[in-house]
């Protein structure tokens, strides 16, 4: 079974699919007039600031939170380092090239989710892919829309948000403090996929399940609130910490760029005659990982955007397109960096996945090996708890659209999905992260098709709001 998914998820997350992504990117890109690159200041600046008398259910500020705490994962620390691992320095430069034109995919994804979106007598907002896809396309695509929805519910309860997320909080928990697995609680399975269970496992697995609980039942008003407090606190300490190591090592800085360029390019000229690393494996390795950690295209940050409390959906496009640039831009920069420099990538080390950067951290920060165990342990914990909160509500509102506003099955979902994070530290992780990759791919199907026949109307809306010059006014 487990070979028969992961050839599914090669065929679903394959060149292909990939392609289409990015292509997506670069036609929104030429559509919106590289907006990217000559608004993004004032996007930045729009981020932090509200309107007033504006409908919806949150900020701005707190959509871009609710969907950066699912954005911003372990996908910024263990997908970067994979990515280079298997792809050499170079996979850095081409995650850097699928976050620029992702930007350009967040910003429509952004700006439709507002202008197609639902609000009610109650002020609750509904919006996403699946209301710009039956909306703007027409009632004979609902079929469509009604597939993202069913796709977004069984990733969200099937592993990306909540299996995958509490066995990467217990795990990076029990590493630290019971690296030797001394308390053994039982040992679920046997043989070489037996699971070791610790009392650090029980106690940190209960402990984040009444947590997730307690900000999940209160919905999506919970969520944000949270978010706009964890996101930014999570998202400082790390940035603090890649901006150390670069400081500490910053004579290294140049060498390491040139290791991303030219590994972009020429990877056995970086890697000498390792096998496997070629321009193709850095090319693809770095655009997968890229687009996985950024979301770009795959239709979940619309979601939160279309709740945003805003009446232009430029305004909100432009807001959106930051947590594209704050998730791969300057997040995922300052890993693969920190990998580069330390060359914590290389084969003969013999690392994989968090254990990379747990060695960049140890060999360029200034600190006991110990610290920087649990600096990185904490934003491991931290990145997997807000993508936890992020993903329910995701995953709750697509299944809201399914059941057309009927909040019964819901709640009933709510409770489901945290009896699914009290589960996942005694559940085998490898075939629901791969269930969880093939379903946030058949999401981003749906989404591109819209994205393409809609960019017209992005073209349109973006033209009108910067040549009325009503981004002066927000800025005010």
């Amino acid at each position: 079974m487990l070979n028969f998914l992961l050839t599914v998820d090669d065929l679903v997350w394959g060149v292909p699919l990939i392609v289409l992504i990015i292509a997506c990117g670069v036609w929104l890109t030429y559509r919106v007039r590289l907006l990217q690159v000559f608004h993004l200041g004032k996007a930045l600046r729009l981020m932090v600031k509200n309107e007033d008398g504006a409908s919806g259910e949150v900020t701005s500020f707190g959509a871009l939170c609710t969907a950066l705490s699912a954005t911003i994962g372990t996908g910024n620390i263990v997908g970067v380092a994979s990515a280079i691992a298997a792809g050499g320095p170079g996979a850095l430069f081409w995650m850097e090239v699928a976050a620029f034109f992702g930007m350009a995919t967040k910003y429509a994804e952004g700006l439709l989710a507002i202008k197609y979106r639902e609000i009610d007598a109650t002020g609750h907002a509904l919006g996403g892919p699946f209301y710009y896809i039956e909306r703007g396309m027409g009632k004979n695509w609902k079929w469509l829309a009604n597939c993202f929805a069913a796709f977004g519910v069984l990733a969200g309860l099937m592993g990306i948000g909540t299996i995958t997320q509490i066995n990467g909080i217990t795990t990076a928990a029990q590493n630290f403090f019971d690296p030797n697995a001394r308390h053994v609680v039982m040992t679920i399975g046997s043989g070489d996929s037996a699971a070791v269970i610790t009392v650090t496992t029980v106690i940190v697995g209960l402990l984040v399940t009444v947590c997730a609980a307690l900000v999940i039942i209160g919905g999506i008003q919970r969520i944000a609130s949270v978010s706009q407090i964890v996101v930014p606190f999570m998202a400082a300490i790390y940035v603090i910490c890649g901006v150390l190591i670069l400081l500490f090592n910053i004579t290294e800085i140049p060498e390491a760029f040139r290791q991303i360029f030219v590994g972009a390019f020429a990877p056995k000229s970086v890697a000498g005659g390792i096998v496997g690393i070629s321009i193709r494996t850095a090319m693809q390795k770095g655009v997968a990982r890229g687009i996985f950690s950024n979301e770009a295209g795959l239709g979940s940050a619309p979601i939160a955007a279309a709740a945003a409390q805003t009446k232009d959906a430029v305004r909100q496009g432009l807001v959106t397109m930051t947590g594209t640039f704050i998730d791969t831009i300057v997040i995922c920069t300052m890993t693969g960096l920190s990998i580069v420099i330390t060359g914590a990538w290389r084969p003969e080390l013999g690392l994989e996945g968090a254990q990379v950067t747990m060695y960049a951290f140890q060999k360029a920060l200034p600190f006991p090996n110990q610290v920087c165990s649990f600096l990185l342990m904490m934003c491991l914990v931290f990145f997997a708890y807000t993508t936890i909160l992020g993903w329910d509500y995701y995953s709750e509102r697509c299944l809201e659209y399914l059941t057309k506003g009927d909040m019964g099955p819901v709640k009933v979902y709510r409770w489901l999905y945290i009896a699914a994070v009290f589960v996942g530290p005694y559940l085998t992780v490898k075939a629901v992260w791969t269930i969880a990759d093939i379903f946030n791919g058949l999401m981003a199907l749906p989404n591109i098709v819209a994205l393409l026949a809609l960019s017209g109307v992005v073209a349109k809306e973006t033209a009108a709001y910067f040549d009325e010059k009503r981004y002066v006014e927000h800025l005010k």
